[in-house]
């Protein structure tokens, strides 16, 4: 196997200071021929004291600095771009970041959240890996991600896709396991497939939700975890029976700062030492690589160099990001971190191109290979075998012959082998195939013939009973809907009894609880079609909808779910949630709106100060007097307005994003009260038809129908969201909002009138005689199909 010796590269990255930080003085010199040198001025009043006061600079060399300018796709392309094609090719990689909190770290790695160009090394390299997989067509790749991290020296796999976890706790616990080779195995930590880029950022996202934060007095938002997130990829040629594995570690290491700095105790401080320790291992290690003599080296004192042991002095191309915040407060921190940044540069590591045989493969072809040479040295001794042959090589024989046959190819070969033994097998097989098509054509003539007469006896039988059991279940159906229709006659009646009583006085209406209230729906509140389609697709997308169950849906059915639809307290809650998203998606409208200007107007300020600059700057030019070097209050005062700004975009944005996390929780939520809906029509529908045929056990017109029950399929076509728009109905002592835990408007505004019917189901005249006279003819539509069922019989 190849093999690619070199140091591993070391890279710095200096983060612009803060608003109220003072600057501290360095210079970079990018001269040099193939390194770049960073100086770093330490002034006299910081020098006493606090580092050695005999020097004032300290110079250290890197690959290349990037300044405080520097964008997120040069360090790509400079830093993890050679590293990411060096795994396609076969290598193992590995990229991480070292430095204190707050200087940039997961800046770098992960990105910052804010602008789709501020990704960081690891969503920009995952795309690139993607993409070249994807023009790359000679060889087949497989790509999983693995997500660890490592906090007070314990393992935890952010990836387990069995739950979010609330705290780190939660999380499976990784373990480190060695074979007798000295391997590292993490025992517990998942390995994700990946196909596309979609999927990895997808669990990328999921694992930087899982990760923890804990708040230091130096920084919000500061890591106090290392996070090693793994690209595992593994590529074969068609039909090559050797694979190649690689591996890409981005590595998102603990904030370097020492302890008494963070000014922590009690919790954190533990956190603190633990970070330190596992620091201080590394640096152990890495001392012990750059020593040449050193025979032992302490990998196994951390978890952390344990999983790096690879990277570090390994079979691995190791790149290093030192982060350095230059600010004149945290300049002995930068100076420790360039320290270990020249340590670490001394390190050679020999990356080895990892090849492995795929073992299946290469006994196939071992075994075919044998073979040939057996036929061959049977051919040449000219020794004849007169053992008998085996059964299985019978059976392949046959199979042969038979593909032979029925290959249409003219130049199709019959290829059995150097062995005459087998040759005369064929031979006699062929001879018997021919006389027993002779034969056989005769005898099937006759066999025909009376095959058809029985099939034709079968499908009559058959027929006859399907029609059974279809009138049976249309029997079940109208039977359900007549139920239904006295319900409905019912409470109709209930209704107007309730409307005379309403104007007789509103008191009467307040007290009597059991009144069936009619909300009427405003169109306005209507599901937009969009909407209904992507209700009907979330259908598709719900696991537990995707098992069918059984044919279409029956008219009968549809028509006793709608009603029931109407019925049932849930849908309120539907309506509800949906009157709820359409305000959240009007909201988070507005305040995109709102954003947009904001952003404009701050950039309009921005325009004003560099108008004023060069203003002043003309100024001076002309008749430059002691007043223009003093501060200038019109541009003080813009900056203030530029602050207060920001500050309302910020508060603009987290209500923006909160409002996002809300609106898709709604859309959940409503996915799930509609499917618990379904669920509950499914349930009383086939109760409905059980109750049926134990009442009237005469209808039953043989044993094997008794359970026979219309079917209720999840389809999305009859469950597209406008049947839900159509009405709702509350009843007051059913409180769906209790009962669902979703927000019902404080005041919903109650009409009552009588029940619309869906233009499926029977309509009600409330003239009596009409109702008499549906009833009747469904009663003769009975009669008749019962009639025809035992004529059938």
């Amino acid at each position: 196997a190849a093999m690619v010796k070199e140091t591993i590269r070391v890279y710095a990255r200096l983060k612009p200071p803060g608003r109220r930080q003072q600057a501290g003085i360095y210079s970079v010199d990018d001269n040099e021929k193939s390194l770049s040198s960073l100086e770093i001025i330490v002034p006299r009043d910081l020098a006493d004291g606090f580092v050695n006061n005999k020097r004032e600079s300290y110079k250290f060399k890197f690959q290349k600095i990037f300044d405080q300018e520097a964008k997120q796709d040069v360090v790509f392309d400079s830093i993890a771009k050679p590293v990411a094609e060096c795994v396609l090719a076969g290598y193992n990689g590995t990229i991480f970041a070292y430095g204190q909190t707050g200087s940039g770290k997961t800046f770098t790695i992960t990105g910052g959240a804010e602008r789709y160009s501020d990704r960081g090394i690891i969503p920009r390299t995952l795309s690139y890996i993607f993409d070249q997989l994807r023009k790359d067509s000679s060889k087949v790749y497989t790509t999983h991600v693995s997500y660890l991290e490592i906090y007070n020296e314990c393992g935890y796999d952010l990836l387990d896709p069995r739950h979010e976890a609330s705290r780190l706790e939660d999380l499976p616990k990784v373990t480190i396991m060695e074979d007798p080779d000295q391997n590292i195995h993490l025992k517990n930590l998942s390995l994700q497939q990946a196909t596309n880029e979609e999927e990895a950022l997808n669990l990328l996202f999921l694992g930087d939700t899982n990760r923890m934060i804990a708040e230091t007095p130096m920084n919000q938002a500061s890591t106090r975890s290392h996070c090693i997130f793994t690209i595992h990829i593994s590529s074969k040629e068609p039909g090559s029976a050797t694979i190649r594995r690689s591996k890409l570690h981005l590595v998102d290491l603990a904030g370097s700062e020492r302890v008494a700095k963070t000014g922590v105790g009690g919790h954190l401080l533990t956190e603190a030492k633990y970070i330190n320790l596992s620091l201080h291992y590394l640096e152990q290690v890495i001392i012990a690589l750059a020593e040449k003599n050193r025979s032992h080296i302490p990998y196994r004192n951390s978890m952390m160099t344990s999983v790096l042991r690879d990277s570090l002095g390994g079979n691995c191309m190791t790149t290093m990001i030192a982060t350095l915040s230059l600010d004149k407060r945290n300049i002995d921190e930068s100076l420790s971190t360039c320290r270990f940044a020249q340590r670490v540069a001394l390190i050679k590591n020999e990356a080895v191109l990892n090849e492995e045989m795929d073992p299946k493969l290469m006994i196939v072809q071992l075994k075919k290979e044998i073979q040939e040479l057996k036929d061959e040295l049977a051919l040449v001794t000219g020794k004849e075998r007169t053992s008998e042959l085996s059964q299985d090589e019978l059976l392949q024989l046959d199979e042969l012959i038979e593909t032979f046959l029925e290959d249409n190819d003219p130049d199709s070969t019959l290829d059995v082998g150097a062995d005459m033994r087998k040759i005369k097998y064929c031979f006699v097989h062929v001879k018997q195939l021919m006389n027993h098509s002779k034969i056989s054509d005769k005898k099937l003539l006759s066999q025909h013939i009376s095959e058809e007469k029985d099939t034709n006896k079968e499908a009559g039988e058959e027929e006859l009973k399907k029609l059974k059991e279809l009138l049976q279940q249309r029997d079940n159906e109208i039977n359900i809907l007549v139920n239904m229709l006295k319900k409905e006659k019912k409470k109709a009646q209930d209704a107007l009894f309730q409307l005379n009583a309403a104007s007789a006085g509103s008191t009467v209406l307040e007290q009597s609880h059991s009144i069936n209230l009619e909300e009427s729906q405003s169109p306005s509140s209507c599901f937009s079609l969009k909407e209904a389609k992507d209700f009907s697709s979330s259908v598709h997308r719900l696991p537990f909808l995707s098992r069918q169950t059984g044919g279409k849906m029956s008219l009968g059915c549809q028509e006793a779910f709608e009603v029931f639809k109407r019925d049932h307290a849930d849908s309120v809650t539907i309506e509800d949630n949906k009157q709820l998203l359409n305000q959240r998606f009007t909201e988070a409208k507005c305040l995109g709106e709102k954003l947009n200007e904001v952003r404009n107007k701050i950039n309009h300020l921005k325009g004003e100060i560099n108008q004023r600059h060069i203003q002043r700057a003309a100024l001076a030019i002309s008749s430059p007097s002691e007043e223009l070097y003093m501060l200038d209050p019109v541009e003080e005062k813009l900056r203030t307005q530029i602050e207060e700004e920001k500050k309302r975009y910020k508060t603009m944005f987290n209500r923006l994003k909160g409002l996002k996390v809300e609106i898709e929780h709604l859309q959940l939520l409503m996915e799930k009260v509609k499917v618990k809906l379904q669920k509950d029509f499914e349930v009383w529908w086939s109760e409905e038809s059980i109750n049926l045929q134990q009442e009237n056990p005469e209808m039953v017109s043989s044993p094997n129908t008794t359970t026979v029950y219309p079917r209720f399929i999840k389809s999305s076509q009859h469950l597209s969201t406008s049947s839900f728009s159509e009405t709702t109905r509350v009843s007051p002592n059913e409180d769906p909002a209790g009962k669902n835990n979703s927000i019902t408007s404080n005041n919903p505004t109650l009409k009552t009138r009588t029940p619309p019917i869906s233009s499926t189901s029977i309509p009600l005249t409330g003239d009596s005689q009409a109702d008499a006279d549906i009833l009747a003819f469904i009663k003769a539509r009975q009669n008749i199909l019962q009639k025809k069922g035992k004529s059938c019989q």
